[in-house]
């Protein structure tokens, strides 16, 4: 964040927009799965330090590329008290759902924590409350058990009604997930149960929703007619340039209004040693970003005419 005043920073969805209205957004809230892909290379103690610094490089390296930063409160907010208060600006998102979220049968559970409001969030100088969950439509709770769809309702309900109160955007990410016991989805199936989910979170209208690419042109199509709500497409850490070719498809055929990408463009860069690591993130992650945004420049759908529909 820069030295703008309260009454110089964007608002709305703005906020955490580029100058054209659209969305290029970079997560990097991770916390358990950090943890698991410095596990993955051999670091078994990355420490408070560590998972703060990482954090703090890649938002320096990419300021001026991206439009906002998607940070946890544990180690991603703290990281930028390390940063330099002058330079371009760019939103914050910050990540408020608990880390552990618990599990039935396997399956898993929403819930909020009511210490992480809108207000905490506006507090520390967010710009944005992101919320996930993991909704599966189809999904039919058996006698004795929670009502895992009916939950995560609810939390969204709650979510969307305090950032209203307290005047900052709901951004909803949802990401599907097995039932007890299901098989792996067809492609069709998993298309199906994205949109499912989407046209539920749609209904409760959250100013803006985080979606997993639903496959294909037709399916981003199925989706675009399914909701009103704008949405950008998440990355799930797939390779660079497949994501790209999402995001494409996602803007062109799907109306989406941008992307929200984190390990596709800042993975390598976890084990680094730091100075190897700044090094990386200013050049090759960069590279990426910006790759990114030539790529829904002149089609991801803008925020404000969305607005302007809505009017």
């Amino acid at each position: 964040m820069t030295t703008e005043t309260t009454a110089q920073r964007p608002t709305g969805l703005a906020s955490i927009a580029t100058p054209q209205g659209t969305l290029a957004i970079v997560a990097m809230d991770q916390r358990n799965t950090l943890k698991r892909m410095y596990a993955a290379v051999g670091i078994d103690d990355a420490d408070t330090a560590e998972l703060t610094a990482i954090k703090a490089d890649t938002v320096q390296a990419l300021r001026g590329s991206a439009s906002a930063f998607l940070l946890d409160p544990d180690y991603g907010v703290p990281a930028l008290q390390q940063l330099p208060a002058d330079g371009p600006r760019y939103g914050v998102l910050v990540a408020a759902e608990p880390s552990n979220r618990g599990t039935v049968n396997g399956e898993p559970r929403t819930h909020r924590d009511p210490a992480l409001s809108a207000r905490w969030v506006a507090d520390q100088g967010g710009d944005a409350v992101k919320f996930l969950v993991q909704l599966r439509a189809d999904r039919t709770a058996a006698a004795g058990e929670p009502d895992t769809t009916a939950e995560v309702l609810q939390v969204v309900r709650e979510v969307v009604a305090d950032c209203r109160e307290v005047g900052i955007p709901s951004v909803i990410e949802n990401l599907i997930f097995p039932l007890a016991g299901e098989e792996p989805p067809t492609p069709g199936q998993r298309a199906d149960r994205i949109i499912e989910a989407a046209a539920l979170l749609d209904e409760l209208r959250p100013d803006l929703i985080k979606l997993e690419y639903p496959g294909d042109a037709a399916a981003c199509r199925q989706l675009a007619g399914a909701i009103s709500t704008p949405w950008a497409v998440l990355s799930a850490g797939v390779a660079f340039d497949d994501f790209a070719e999402a995001a494409r498809i996602s803007c062109d055929e799907g109306g989406a209004s941008g992307f929200i990408a984190g390990r596709s463009i800042w993975k390598e860069a976890v084990g680094m040693e730091r100075a190897a690591r700044q090094a990386f993130l200013a050049d090759e992650g960069r590279r990426r970003l910006d790759a990114l945004v030539q790529v829904i420049d002149g089609r991801a759908t803008p925020l404000t005419l969305r607005e302007d529909a809505g009017s």
